[in-house]
């Protein structure tokens, strides 16, 4: 078995909540080194977020998974010469504070890029680097509604609906992991590193593939459709006796097997349901056919009978089933993080597999400055030095777990 793919890669990352360490934490999947640069005086807004077990956030400790802390202040001339000491010998720096905080503490991109020619700077920020919006607050909802999503989410009419778990942080942290990924190819190509922008906004606005495609063809603005898709049918949640369940039966096979099974053989001949297309521009007269069967019956005797006639379906699983699912258990995606407080923590692993390399997901995130120590040392300052940082409050220490 090989090492991780980014085995001898040292990643400084600083931030809160979500898009920068996010990012980081697909890096440090990856087997980076990922060093989390955070203030004494508590670290990560993430480290407050509720379950709190015993002093720590059950949420920071999964999403900052394999990372080490070092807490340094920022704000002062010790803690800034701190960090341009590790930006010279990192490999990708990672932010996602608002455009221009790096430069208001004496850390500008530029000049940390000019330091470390082969450094990657990858900025992370709700609208961009420039642009009319680049110095308005950013926050998951705003960019939300502001890209579009919120627009067709929901049912058609109904109040504004988000997408439920943070789409358009965790799509910027994604698009950040893959700039880094691929301004680390051009480094080991031209021997150079880059600035790299990626914006919540932008990463939102990008998801709509299927409504650019619509809107720039046509100059119809897309509405929201409920479950069901845009432009094909039927392909929603349909309604059993217990709930609902959802399918998608819009190829010629799948369509004509699906009528089979719930005995609508006749569907299949009708004009009005010639085509995806069709069906779906027929909706309103369509699925209450559908439902006037499927409502008979509980949602699992429908998806075992659509199963086995080879339709595509499923059931509508909350987060509980989920995270117990058999297929996920038996493709051991679930992992155990080990924490100095915590013991043993059960997490999520990473979709990312590798035939000859492997990730590495070992430890939950790490206390507040667990690592100030080390890391400084790494950086070339003597015992001397690291208890002058650590008295002076720039940097600390972590408090003792509790026995």
């Amino acid at each position: 078995m090989q090492q991780p793919p980014l085995a001898g890669t040292r990643v400084l990352e600083v931030g809160n909540y979500m898009a920068g360490p996010f990012c980081g934490m697909q890096l440090a999947d990856l087997g980076a080194d990922v060093i989390k640069v955070e203030d004494p005086r508590g670290g990560d807004l993430s480290r407050r977020l509720e379950p709190i077990v015993d002093g720590e956030s059950g949420n920071f400790v999964r999403l900052n998974r394999g990372k080490r802390s070092i807490a340094l202040d920022l704000k002062s001339p010790e803690g800034t010469e701190a960090f341009r000491r590790l930006a010279s010998h990192a490999d990708v720096i990672v932010e996602n504070l608002r455009p221009g905080t790096m430069g208001d503490l004496g850390l500008a991109p530029r000049d940390l890029l000019d330091a470390n020619p082969r450094l990657v700077y990858a900025a992370v920020t709700g609208w961009g680097l420039e642009g009319p919006y680049a110095d308005r607050p950013a926050l998951d909802i705003i960019v939300q509604a502001m890209s579009g999503l919120m627009s067709v989410t929901g049912e058609p009419g109904g109040p504004p609906v988000k997408v439920g778990v943070s789409i358009s942080d965790l799509a910027a942290g994604l698009y950040a992991t893959i700039a880094v990924m691929g301004a680390l190819a051009v480094r080991a190509r031209d021997g150079r590193g880059q600035l790299v922008d990626v914006s919540m906004f932008e990463s939102s606005v990008s998801l709509a593939v299927w409504e650019a495609g619509t809107y720039f063809t046509t100059g119809e603005v897309p509405r929201a459709a409920g479950s069901a898709h845009k432009l094909v049918g039927p392909y929603q949640a349909v309604r059993a006796a217990d709930g609902h369940f959802v399918i998608g039966a819009t190829t010629p096979p799948n369509w004509t097997a699906f009528c089979r099974a719930l005995g609508l053989d006749r569907l299949v001949s009708d004009p009005r349901f010639a085509d995806a297309t069709a069906r779906r521009e027929h909706a309103d007269a369509l699925i209450p056919l559908i439902e006037e069967v499927t409502a008979t019956r509980p949602a699992e005797h429908w998806l075992a009978v659509l199963r086995d006639a080879g339709v595509p379906c499923g059931a509508i699983q909350d987060y509980g089933r989920v995270f117990n699912d058999a297929h996920l258990e038996a493709r051991e995606f679930f992992v155990d993080l080990e924490h100095p407080t915590l013991g043993r923590l059960r997490a999520f692993g990473t979709p990312l597999r590798f035939e000859s390399s492997r990730a590495r997901i070992e430890r939950a995130g790490p206390r507040l400055g667990e690592h100030t120590r080390e890391i400084l040392a790494e950086a070339g300052y003597d015992q001397r030095e690291i208890d002058r940082l650590l008295a002076s409050r720039v940097a600390s220490e972590p408090e003792a777990a509790p026995a």
